[in-house]
């Protein structure tokens, strides 16, 4: 590509860029958009002083016809950013010579991907679709011993494409699972933490010691261990009866890792039958036994919920409330169902990601949570004003605009400015559309 004559100081002077510290970037093309992008990287542009938006467009509270909402009100407010937080949201300043206009662009809370593996893709790469494969998840964990090698010597680069992806979808945050195993060791942890070092101004990120190849079948223990006493957040682990052959043994070793470390706990639970649903049950006693573990545990797929009769899903989503454990699902569908509004009936935190996002495990990753929430929507009917509003909550780590009887709640003057501009009118027709992400700002840091 080759650049315009116009110099930096000459691009910034026109497109207002400079006005001030923390800058709007909007959708810029070609040489602008490369240009917007070294100011920023080469730390050229003062963080002092505020960042002040104007023409932003807020969810205000329902419009009723009778006793339905049949529409969501807005106006356009001027709201400022001060050392990465919402200092004030004011009457809009259509006017103000020091503000960015954001064009009357909706503002949300930035989204958050909270199931992704980030330390292994091809993303960035060769296109690549999945490949047959035959012998389940153990056959899976056979091909990854002879790909990760090779895969590591990329593994920070591809992460950080990745995280770029996820950030152009509004995505400012995630919970990645990073694979510790015999065959990784703790390479592809050390990776990733580059990575993320790399990202940091833009992206956040907590992680899940996630022993891919079983924690007791590849002898993957001693590493664990190791990692537990590294920069990570939770302990992971996978179908402990098909992968190790036992629940107990498996699963008391995970709880008494987090509980020597203070971590939290995130089981990949694929298993659909009898032993998925021990394995549940036996995470419920584990939890209750040790309430310090209470809302910091969680069961990632879960797929098992979605086998059961409805009255047996209501009795296993009652006990994951008590006990404070919560849901990410996948949101898969076709003839597997999750039974996500039995789980909010009984308040059980549910959560979303994207999983696998090009890899040799899955090929469909678009790396948008907002896609994620309108599959939802879908799946269970959630067409109407109200329920696509609340949908939202399942791209945003349960954040929303408005509370259920439309009080506004969000932002408040204190939020982390952790917010994305989204061409629609509402949260509604954000979910519905899958509306397109204009930019997205982490901790008053513009990054997209």
């Amino acid at each position: 590509m080759k650049r315009s004559a116009i110099s930096r100081k000459d691009f910034f002077k026109k497109s207002g860029l400079g006005l001030i510290g923390t800058i709007f970037i909007p959708e810029l093309i070609g040489t602008e958009r490369i240009l917007a992008q070294e100011m920023v990287n080469e730390k050229k542009i003062s963080t002092m002083g505020d960042c002040i938006l104007k023409n932003v467009l807020l969810e205000t509270g329902f419009e009723y016809e009778g006793d339905e909402i049949v529409r969501t009100k807005t106006g356009l407010f001027c709201v400022v950013i001060r050392e990465g937080n919402i200092k004030s949201v004011t009457p809009n300043k259509p006017n103000d010579p020091n503000a960015i206009d954001a064009k009357g662009l909706l503002m949300l809370p930035a989204f958050k991907d909270m199931h992704i593996h980030l330390d292994k893709t091809f993303y960035g790469g060769d296109w690549q679709a999945v490949r047959s494969r035959t012998g389940g998840v153990k056959g899976m964990i056979e091909l990854e011993k002879k790909i990760l090698p090779e895969m590591l010597k990329t593994s920070t680069d591809r992460a950080e494409k990745l995280i770029e992806l996820l950030q152009s979808k509004g995505t400012s945050y995630a919970r990645s699972h990073v694979n510790i195993d015999p065959t990784s060791k703790l390479q592809s942890l050390k990776n990733l933490q580059k990575a993320l070092a790399n990202k940091k101004k833009g992206f956040g990120a907590e992680l899940v010691a996630f022993p891919q190849h079983g924690v007791f079948y590849t002898d993957s223990a001693p590493y664990l261990k190791e990692a537990a006493k590294m920069d990570i957040d939770f302990i992971g682990g996978v179908d402990p009866y098909s992968i190790d052959g036992a629940i107990e043994k498996t699963m008391d070793f995970t709880v008494q890792l987090a509980l020597d470390n203070d971590k939290g706990i995130d089981i990949h639970l694929h298993e659909s039958g009898e032993s998925g649903l021990k394995t549940v049950e036996y995470l419920i006693e584990k939890v209750n036994e040790n309430p310090v573990l209470k809302n910091k545990t969680y069961l990632s797929h879960a797929f098992v919920l979605g086998r059961l009769d409805s009255s047996k899903q209501e009795e296993i989503a009652e006990k994951l409330g008590d006990a404070g454990i919560g849901v990410v699902s996948t949101i898969p569908f076709g003839r597997l169902i999750m039974p996500i509004p039995t789980l909010y009936k009984h308040n059980v935190t549910v959560m979303t990601g994207n999983d696998s996002i090009i890899d040799h495990w899955n090929t469909w990753g678009s790396g948008s949570v907002l896609q994620k929430a309108n599959v939802m929507a879908q799946l269970y009917g959630y067409g109407t004003e109200f329920l696509l509003s609340r949908s939202l909550k399942l791209a945003t780590g349960n954040i929303l605009p408005l509370d259920d009887k439309g009080n506004q709640q969000w932002p408040k003057v204190g939020d982390a400015a952790n917010v994305v501009l989204i061409d629609a009118s509402c949260s509604a027709e954000a979910v519905s559309r899958i509306s397109p992400v204009k930019s997205l700002i982490h901790e008053g840091n513009i990054v997209y």
